[in-house]
């Protein structure tokens, strides 16, 4: 698990290879991570956008960028978390994430950015 506090919000990641949904000979290489926002500091906040920038390690970039995440804007209150599971595909047995989230902070109506540290995707037998 990695983790990252940026501005009093904690980011929490978990990552899983999902082998059932993998298909090694087709380059598809199917993920899920679990990510857990903590609101650390004195304010509710809310989870307004998300961009992730993925690497697959042939070199392949992608970014990815919208609304919330998983559908949703949570609003998380001071000393609160929230988790939620997602997924992404490589076309490669190795490669990363990371990004950030624009939180808005309900108290003075601002915006800020907290970062989503970088993160592994490695299929288990690459670790050997």
């Amino acid at each position: 698990m990695v983790t990252a506090i940026t501005q009093g919000v904690k980011i929490s990641v978990d990552t899983v290879y999902q082998e059932e949904y993998s298909n090694p000979e087709k380059e598809h290489f199917m993920f899920a991570y679990q990510i857990s926002v903590e609101n650390l500091s004195d304010y509710s906040i809310q989870l307004m956008r998300r961009q992730w920038f993925i690497f697959d390690s042939n070199g392949t970039q992608r970014e990815v960028e919208g609304e919330g995440v998983v559908g949703i804007q949570p609003v998380i209150e001071p000393g609160e978390s929230y988790s939620y599971v997602s997924g992404c595909n490589l076309t490669t047995d190795m490669g990363s994430m990371s990004g950030n989230y624009l939180m808005h902070r309900t108290a003075d109506e601002s915006d800020f950015t907290v970062d989503i540290p970088e993160f592994q995707l490695i299929v288990p037998y690459r670790l050997n």
